[in-house]
């Protein structure tokens, strides 16, 4: 299985009180000062949508947002177009993109004290339902793939897997380091 379209979200803190909207004016200026190493192209706002993907900074390569899926904000990474390496490089690659965002972010004046990311808290899933679909095998092949990546991160032994069954939804994968 060759993952090209990993989705990655580094959880904000509990103690996260962002106003959304502040991320339009700093997406804006990360176009302008070209911020983020993909094509930026535009900014979109789905605050409105309940558990949603907030709001979003679309790139060619990629899409960034403060994403309120599943109930639970954080910075989101979803790869769009092809890289070259393996499963675990493109991965690392995409968690690379999502800390370095979260770290950006954190640092915004507009988000400085209000907003906070735990970087042992993530979440990977794989934005391709026909490739990946939410089973047993997808699991089987994924598995060791994450792990591996996360040892490296996080630490061996020092964080859990959960994977979300659900066959409707994306293979989703919770990571929670303790």
């Amino acid at each position: 299985m060759d993952v090209q379209h990993f989705r990655v979200k580094v959880f904000a803190t509990p103690d996260s009180r962002p106003h959304l909207s502040d991320a339009i004016p700093v997406f804006h200026r990360w176009i302008q000062h070209n911020r983020v190493p993909e094509t930026a192209i535009d900014v979109s706002d789905y605050e409105h949508v309940p558990n949603g993907p907030g709001i979003i900074l679309v790139c060619y390569e990629a899409i960034y947002g403060l994403d309120q899926g599943q109930g639970q904000l954080g910075l989101m990474y979803n790869r769009r177009t092809v890289l070259d390496g393996s499963n675990a490089d493109r991965l690392r690659q995409a968690i690379k993109a999502a800390q370095t965002a979260a770290t950006a972010l954190e640092q915004e004046p507009e988000f400085a004290g209000r907003l906070g990311f735990d970087r042992k808290r993530w979440e990977v899933a794989v934005n391709d339902r026909a490739l990946a679909p939410n089973t047993g095998e997808t699991w089987d092949e994924l598995s060791p793939v994450i792990r591996e990546v996360f040892d490296e991160a996080i630490g061996a032994d020092r964080y859990s897997l959960e994977r979300h069954g659900d066959p409707r939804e994306l293979f989703r994968v919770t990571i929670q380091g303790s």
